[in-house]
């Protein structure tokens, strides 16, 4: 069964909207562990809009399911993951101010730059993941960067299932199929909804783990946050 991490960035903006703590962002992620869900994933970004850094630190006694840290490597990131020591850290190349993750990693020309980061985290025993689109070139380059697995970036496959069009999983079944045989684990995330993951997942030999928060939390304000991550889980199965 391919494991479902939620990311609640989105809990911290409802939060955040209005100031105080309403949502309390411990308990929706407490919660969620308690509904079933097999990981916390976070996405703190410079600017703190959503998830703070405190958050990052708070959680650290709440989850005891997999707890994943995603991000851009600048040196505060780097510091955060290192003090908070999450099972994973999954390394994001977003630019400052950005408002969603938009691109995998070019691990030709970031190869050297992602092994310095990786090794610095594994040294620690996190665990590492980057970010990447599927391109082989890039399966390939970033098996040298050292990391643990890759996260497929999947906006483009959900953005061509709306659109009717199944092929646009091939890549990633490429992706999949090359990232098994370099020995790279293999994440997933970006977009996914009720609507395409379970397709997705029966496609993608070796899918460890999907990170889904945007669709999830959205389809939970009309489904409830319970029912929606059992839903996940079913689909995953």
């Amino acid at each position: 069964m391919t494991k479902l991490s939620v990311n609640i960035n989105k809990i911290a903006t409802l939060r955040n909207a209005r100031g105080g703590n309403v949502p309390d962002l411990l308990k929706v992620a407490a919660d969620i562990q308690n509904f079933g869900g097999q990981g916390i994933t976070i996405h703190p970004r410079p600017d703190e809009r959503h998830i703070r850094y405190q958050d990052a630190r708070d959680l650290k006694a709440i989850v005891h399911t997999e707890y994943n840290i995603e991000g851009n490597p600048q040196h505060n990131f780097i510091d955060l993951v290192l003090e908070c020591k999450p099972d994973q850290v999954t390394l994001v190349p977003d630019a400052i101010g950005a408002i969603t993750s938009s691109a995998g990693w070019d691990t030709i020309k970031n190869q050297s730059y992602l092994n310095e980061v990786i090794q610095e985290f594994q040294r620690n025993g996190i665990r590492t993941s980057i970010f990447v689109d599927p391109v082989l070139e890039m399966i390939e380059a970033a098996k040298k960067t050292g990391t643990d697995r890759i996260e497929l970036y999947t906006e483009a496959f959900a953005h061509e299932y709306t659109l009717g069009n199944k092929n646009g999983i091939d890549p990633y079944v490429k992706a999949a199929e090359l990232a098994n045989q370099l020995g790279l684990g293999i994440n997933a995330g970006h977009d996914l909804s009720l609507d395409n993951i379970q397709f997705f997942k029966q496609n993608i030999p070796g899918l460890l783990e999907v990170s889904i928060g945007h669709a999830l939390i959205a389809e939970a304000l009309y489904l409830g946050l319970d029912n929606v991550v059992n839903m996940y889980l079913n689909k995953l199965k």
